[in-house]
């Protein structure tokens, strides 16, 4: 099922997302009762995608990313894979939703594109064992990991880096039934493909990834784990279209514009 959250008319909903996914204009949301992370049921009443606003796909209270989780991107940028997975967080002030527009940030003149796998969570949890991990997985969406290349590689620190405002969109909806292991993960920039990889090229699996952070720390529904991003990372431009695609999810896309 794939889930969307949504604005109309002012009020803000979830929503089960009906129709063919390669033609958006005849996609159909059937409003939700109540939240998706519990039991729920479709009210029947639906509305066009096209009359709505989409939102990001979750608000979650925190997103934990992982870096270097693909090896040839780790190459690309001159660093070995980690013998552990590296860490780092994302600010909720940082996500947007498909649609919206991602700000360049004026301390940069170097922003990339990293599109990634994001796994949602969809129950609280902590020290998850392996054979659990799919228990505690709400469901499946395209993010895309924006980062200020030129102030990652001046400061110790990604906080910066990679959790100014916009730099975490997420979308367009959240696909709950998917199985993760080896889709296809591409990044356009104005319609010209810039990253293609696969999640089966992912050094720690999601199972790995969700045993090693819940060892650290708790995860309420709808946090968000970003997997990590395939080679071909490249930089932004004020005005261009930023579209990540993943197989079995949707695109998600944004356009680039000078913060102000």
């Amino acid at each position: 099922m794939r889930i969307a959250r949504f604005s109309i008319d002012g009020n803000v909903a979830f929503g089960a997302v009906e129709g063919d996914g390669g033609d958006p204009a005849g996609l159909v949301l059937d409003i939700i009762r109540g939240i998706p992370y519990t039991d729920f049921e479709l009210s029947g009443t639906k509305v066009p995608l096209s009359k709505v606003r989409l939102l990001p796909p979750v608000l979650p209270n925190k997103v934990v990313a992982i870096g270097r989780n693909y090896a040839e991107h780790a190459a690309e940028l001159g660093n070995e894979v980690p013998e552990v997975p590296v860490a780092f967080f994302k600010p909720t002030t940082s996500v947007i939703g498909s649609g919206d527009a991602i700000e360049y940030p004026s301390f940069s003149n170097d922003v990339h594109h990293e599109a990634e796998l994001a796994v949602v969570i969809g129950r609280l949890c902590r020290e998850v064992p392996r054979e659990r991990v799919k228990d505690v997985i709400f469901g499946y969406t395209c993010a895309n990991d924006v980062t200020a290349r030129d102030t990652q590689k001046t400061e110790k620190q990604w906080a910066r880096a990679k959790g100014f405002d916009t730099s975490c969109p997420l979308g367009p909806w959240v696909e709950t039934e998917l199985d993760p292991s080896d889709l296809t993960i591409q990044c356009t920039v104005n319609g010209e493909q810039r990253q293609l990889g696969r999640t089966s090229e992912m050094v720690r699996s999601i199972e790995d990834l969700i045993v090693h952070i819940t060892e650290a720390m708790t995860l309420l529904p709808g946090d968000v784990i970003l997997t990590g991003t395939p080679a071909g990372v490249g930089p932004l431009s004020v005005g261009d279209e930023v579209a990540v695609s993943i197989e079995g999810i949707g695109t998600l896309t944004n356009r680039v514009i000078k913060r102000g």
